[in-house]
């Protein structure tokens, strides 16, 4: 008896291995059957690493990470595929035919483990810009009166007034022979203006400087997420959350999200004690602004946002609002003060505007008219492109541009690339603001210049951030004339925004 127990016993652990050693099989062929389909497509499948896939390729989040990207477009003009590591195939896509398929969809933001998106969630939640499906539509649908054109107009007086103290600070500068820094100098008078535009909140961030813990807590969040991106061993949480980097980037999300509260708390008791700033009611202490309309928002079902779908997109708002903003700024100015024409004709078409004001204020009026300085901002959007790309998944299998992509593919829309793209563009690594002219333009795809992505899921700040530049820049440029620092090497670095390996500086000269 015990013999055929034992028998029974040798038979069943066999059969039990058997079983496992075919299962074993049937997942690796899969796994290779899966593999080839993305193997097949464009791309260097002969380069890949085992376990690494094509990230031990890639130079790094720099100037030499750029030409990787470019030499990619030369040999791929619409899409390639790239692994990142041995289980993640990303689609690139870098031309208006490929990109355009997925933009005018609503198809997700990819949320699985590894994928760029999944990594801000601690940091910005489930706010617009990670959101996906019916919360994403609803937040969408309940924040879109916040950018209406009747609330953007009195935020101009705002921006005037954070640049006369970014002035100031220039003409310190200007009087001591010295050069300033772009980022630091831009990106606080950014900072102070949505935090004074969106939730009339002073901060006094431009006098207290660098220094300022806000400041500090953002650069620290954008430089972990973007290292972290790159470093398959980091994708997993629990090994993430146990490193340096890890416990910095928590620490930082804390107090991101104590500052938020606060802004938050304070506007509540506000709208306690006040209500809503009116016409009717008189009360005109403050204007309409972005927080309100958070705040008292409410849906068809009569329902508002909770507590923390407030904190996120008030998270997501303050990081969108400026740092993108702030990159965008930052390079135009410095495509400018390279170019001199350029630089001389904007500030003649600001002479003329403001040769019959009494002030050097730029009034909502005046935006339309500043169409040179237009041309360079969308020029240096291009050029520089602030956010250098976007990520999809699908939900279906989908052929784009003869191409069948399964379902479940992460995409990449590589913003950059089809920026300098020379299939779409002439001369793209050339400033030339004069290709957005209108009879230059007339004849380009929609899709060929996206700087604020497109179709459905494109920014909802966009006339908010241009508004916010033509000011800014204006008044700069109405009162200096710049030119680069020549001992500033200048060398762009890939983030979350386009920002600067050693930062830009520039030499201001008063303006007789």
């Amino acid at each position: 008896m015990a013999v055929t127990v034992s028998v029974l016993a040798n038979i069943v652990g066999v059969v039990g291995l058997v079983v496992i050693v075919i299962k074993l099989i049937q997942k690796c062929m899969a796994h290779r059957k899966w593999v080839a389909v993305y193997d097949a497509l464009p791309g260097d499948s002969h380069k890949k690493h085992w376990l690494w896939g094509h990230v031990h390729l890639y130079p790094g989040p720099n100037e030499e990470g750029l030409k990787f990207q470019m030499e990619r477009v030369s040999r791929f003009p619409k899409l390639h595929c790239l692994w990142i590591s041995f289980i993640r195939p990303i689609i690139v896509m870098h031309h208006p035919d490929t990109m355009r398929a997925i933009l005018k969809t609503s198809e997700p933001k990819p949320r699985g483990l590894g994928t760029v998106y999944i990594m801000g969630v601690d940091w910005l939640g489930e706010g617009l810009l990670i959101a996906n499906g019916e919360r994403w539509a609803r937040n969408r649908r309940l924040l879109t009166p916040a950018f209406h054109f009747d609330i953007l107009q009195p935020y101009i007086k705002v921006y005037n007034q954070a640049t006369d103290i970014l002035l100031e600070k220039i003409e310190d500068r200007s009087r001591a022979n010295k050069s300033f820094e772009l980022f630091s100098n831009i990106g606080l008078c950014s900072l102070d203006i949505i935090l004074r535009c969106a939730f009339s909140y002073e901060s006094n961030c431009q006098t207290l400087g660098e220094s300022h813990p806000y400041v500090c807590a953002v650069e620290t969040l954008s430089e972990i997420w973007v290292d972290r991106s790159l470093n398959p061993v980091l994708f997993p949480d629990f090994i993430f959350y146990l490193t340096k980097k890890g416990r910095e980037f928590r620490q930082a999300c804390d107090y991101v999200h104590t500052v938020a509260e606060e802004i938050i708390e304070k506007r509540r008791k506000t709208l306690e004690v006040e209500g809503l700033p009116n016409k009717e009611t008189g009360k005109k202490s403050r204007y309409l602004d972005f927080l309100d309309i958070l705040i008292t928002a409410k849906d068809e079902n009569g329902e508002g946002l909770t507590p923390l779908e407030i904190r996120n997109e008030v998270d997501t708002f303050l990081f969108e609002g400026h740092d993108t903003t702030t990159s965008s700024m930052c390079w135009t100015l410095y495509s400018i003060s390279q170019h001199p024409k350029w630089q001389t004709k904007i500030q003649e078409e600001i002479d003329h505007l403001l040769k019959t004001k009494n002030s050097s204020e730029i009034e909502s009026e005046d935006l339309p008219k500043l169409e040179s300085l237009t041309l360079c901002i969308k020029e240096g959007m291009r050029l520089h492109c602030p956010v250098g790309f976007i990520s999809r998944v699908t939900t279906r299998e989908m052929v784009i541009d003869g191409v069948t992509i399964p379902s479940n593919t992460t995409l990449a829309l590589q913003i950059y690339n089809l920026h300098h793209n020379d299939t779409v563009w002439e001369n793209p690594n050339e400033f030339m603001p004069e290709r957005f002219l209108p009879e230059n333009s007339a004849n380009r795809d929609s899709y060929a210049f996206i700087p604020f992505s497109a179709g459905p899921r494109n920014c909802i700040g966009q006339h908010f951030a241009m508004n916010e530049q033509k000011v800014v820049l204006a008044r700069l440029l109405q009162k200096f004339t710049f030119q680069p620092d020549p001992d500033c090497l200048v060398k762009k670095k890939i983030g979350v925004v386009m920002r600067a390996e050693n930062g830009i500086k520039l030499l201001a000269h008063p303006r007789s």
